[in-house]
């Protein structure tokens, strides 16, 4: 045994990188103070009680658990920092109207999110807790956009969605369970001749709107679109309406835009907005985020949320040297 190995997709970063590494943890933590954010920083380590609330079962497995000798209560080591700032909104900074968040450190995954990719990203963050408006949508995501920005990535390609289109259906439709986990993975990989077969059965209005969600995707032109096709369900109504603000909100922002309205990601705990942003022809997002409002509801405390996350290994790969 050779005792300089580390485990598998657990690596150091050695000086060139960390320095890149470290030049944009602070540009975007500058950008974050003078645009308001307080910084926080919660334990590597919690309950997972906490930990997990309303995170659904994908970053269960992500999460490294062990019993904690004191109390003989289940631990884990964090896979994700959001729930942890929502905990800290909840219980520690109750008694503000509205709470603007950020946050940076590593994170721990049971399992690597692809064969090249490390089990302990670093994370950095912000998070925007008591505004439910889309004025709130619309500051989280220009600040997403800034912090890119900040650190030389001008071109970027984002892509918006919300999962209260698929949930109204869904609903609409009585899926549970089972039927509804296949129609969810079946819409989120775009797989249209699955959804064909899921959705036999179902009342023609909900089948033909399910089957067109796979095709739903393009730029502002497409909500209208959407309009015509999709149920005048009152919550479908009200996502699209929010995606017609963002769309002109943002125009001016100089970034080329796209909406999937069969964009699922995050489904167990997001609630409204979802987005994702790309840069440097990658296919996987520089940056993840949207509106979560039900995660702090265990806390006590179940308020409009919403807010973005990257991975600081991952974007120096697209900063030049």
């Amino acid at each position: 045994m050779r005792a300089w190995l580390l485990p598998e997709n657990i690596e150091d970063v050695l000086p060139a990188k960390a320095w890149r590494m470290e030049e944009i943890r602070r540009a975007m933590l500058d950008l974050f103070r003078l645009r308001g954010y307080e910084l926080v920083i919660p334990p590597l380590i919690e309950f997972v009680d906490s930990l997990l609330t309303g995170t659904g079962s994908d970053l269960d497995l992500k999460t490294f658990k062990l019993v904690d000798q004191h109390s003989g209560r289940l631990m884990g080591v964090r896979a994700d920092i959001t729930p942890q700032v929502a905990r800290i909104d909840a219980h520690l900074l109750g008694n503000n109207p509205v709470n603007r968040l950020c946050y940076v450190g590593s994170v721990l995954h049971a399992k690597p999110d692809g064969v090249y990719h490390s089990r302990e990203p670093i994370q950095l963050g912000a998070e925007l807790f008591g505004m439910s408006g889309t004025e709130a949508d619309v500051e989280i995501l220009r600040l997403m956009l800034a912090a890119l920005n900040a650190i030389g990535l001008n071109q970027v390609q984002l892509d918006i969605g919300h999962v209260g289109i698929y949930r109204a259906l869904a609903t609409e439709a009585e899926l549970t369970g089972d039927a509804e986990q296949s129609m969810f993975e079946a819409l989120q990989s775009k797989a249209g001749d699955q959804v064909e077969i899921l959705a036999k059965g179902l009342r023609p209005h909900v089948r033909d709107a399910l089957m067109a969600l796979t095709d739903l995707y393009g730029d502002a032109g497409i909500l209208a679109e959407a309009s015509r096709c999709l149920p005048p369900l009152p919550d479908i109504g009200l996502a699209l309406d929010t995606l017609e603000t963002l769309a002109k909100e943002l125009a001016g922002e100089g970034v080329d835009m796209a909406f999937d309205l069969a964009e699922l990601r995050g489904y167990g705990y997001h609630s409204g907005v979802v987005f994702a942003a790309y840069a440097g022809g990658r296919s996987r997002a520089v940056a993840l985020g949207g509106r979560y409002d039900e995660i702090g509801k265990v806390f006590g405390r179940a308020r409009s949320a919403t807010g973005f996350s990257l991975e600081l290994r991952e974007l120096i790969e697209l900063i030049p040297a």
